[in-house]
């Protein structure tokens, strides 16, 4: 126990110091955090700090889902939610679709291996999209688009990740088994948090004090996620649920005081942050100990097909709302399109895959070499072409 509280407060420490001289450099701070745990590597204090499928799930992304959920206003989320909808769902099939068959012909991978790859890497990570965005400080509809998309399509790969590993497994599944199977996870996980979320509220109208509020904000971002995960339902979407509700209802309702809401936005924020810094530090550490060079061919190809992958899920689906109210600007498309970036969620299903998956360890490696150079590639330019939308829209 106290190793751990040593580690965590030397990793806080440096994600500190990082966010100084991020700052001062003008990079993206999760830039910098990948780059400072590149470092740690070859230091041999680091050898021990653990990167688990367990310490992402269950520890580091609730309260990054929570807090982004807490935050999204419900008219905007409804108004744009038939696009938010089929990018989250449609677009992760098509992305999924062209990456399984880009790596079966272009990397020669097995069907089903290419197939729990491109299910895994198909979905953006809200770790890395929220924490652009907020570096940024841009908002509006698009970020609105991003980061809602980002929760949901979350939802969307892990169970369709679970699907592909039964089948890779050898297990067979009819095709009517494995759509129940999909609507029962995700219908489930979003049950399960609307009854904590709906329990929570009742139990903040008996309250004013904004400490227990806050304590029940904590149990329900947790809370939901364990309940969900436990009856092997959808955790993200059940806490993406509860985020919600408890950011709407109980604002709106009158359930969380002032105080109380000042509080938890406060709380979450750091939490957040202190989540969103260790997962980029030990993203960096893990990434340096990688070996590349064995693969170097399928990673490069993976690169290039994920990317396509993404202008595969967000140009086609838009293009559906061209001719309604809710058409998307070409110029918010193409930054949905460049904005899908990938990151700790897309590890957490890799490091989690079974060990006696075929291709389990070049799978995890080409992860790896995805999520980097979205982080480096993708990181580094979206924020000036953040900035140059933001300067046009404001001049117009």
């Amino acid at each position: 126990m106290g190793h751990t509280i040593e580690i965590a407060e030397f990793l806080l420490l440096v994600a500190a110091v990082v966010g100084v001289l991020a700052r001062r450099l003008h990079i993206p701070y999760s830039v910098g955090l990948v780059l400072a745990g590149i470092a740690l590597a070859f230091i041999p204090y680091s050898a021990g700090l653990p990167l688990t499928p367990d310490l992402i799930f269950t520890t580091l992304l609730p309260p990054l889902v929570f807090e982004a959920a807490f935050q999204l206003p419900w008219k905007p989320l409804r108004r744009d939610f038939p696009v938010i909808l089929l990018l989250a769902t449609v677009g992760v099939v098509l992305a999924a679709i062209l990456t399984t068959v880009g790596m079966h012909y272009v990397a020669s991978w097995p069907w089903l291996a290419a197939l729990v790859f491109g299910v895994l890497i198909s979905a953006t990570d809200p770790v890395s999209v929220i924490a652009t965005f907020k570096e940024c400080g841009f908002g509006g509809r698009l970020r609105l688009l991003m980061e809602a998309e980002s929760l949901f399509n979350d939802g969307t790969a892990a169970v369709g990740f679970g699907i592909a590993v039964t089948l890779a497994l050898g297990q067979h599944a009819s095709a009517l088994d494995l759509a129940r199977t999909l609507v029962v996870v995700a219908g489930g996980g979003i049950l399960s948090g609307a009854l904590l979320a709906g329990a929570i509220l009742l139990l903040a109208r008996r309250t004013t004090d904004h400490l227990i509020e806050l304590t029940l904000t904590t149990v329900a971002a947790y809370g939901s996620f364990l309940l969900a995960e436990h009856f092997r339902l959808s955790g993200i979407l059940a806490t993406v649920t509860a985020g919600i509700m408890l950011g709407n209802i109980g604002a709106l309702g009158g359930t969380i005081t002032g105080k109380g809401r000042e509080a938890v936005e406060a709380f979450w924020e750091y939490a957040a942050f202190v989540a969103n810094s260790l997962i980029f530090l030990l993203l960096g550490l893990h990434l340096a100990r990688q070996h590349f060079s064995s693969l170097w061919l399928p990673a490069a190809s993976a690169i290039v097909i994920v990317i396509l992958g993404r202008a595969f899920a967000v140009y086609p689906v838009c293009l559906l709302f061209s001719r309604s109210v809710l058409r998307v600007e070409r110029q918010h498309q193409n930054l949905l399109f460049w904005g899908g970036l990938r990151g700790a969620l897309a590890l957490a299903l890799a490091l989690g895959l079974p060990s006696g998956m075929p291709r389990r360890e070049d799978i995890i490696t080409v992860s790896f070499a995805v999520v980097a150079s979205s982080i480096f590639l993708q990181g580094l330019t979206i924020p000036p072409m953040l900035r140059k939308l933001a300067a046009r829209e404001s001049a117009a």
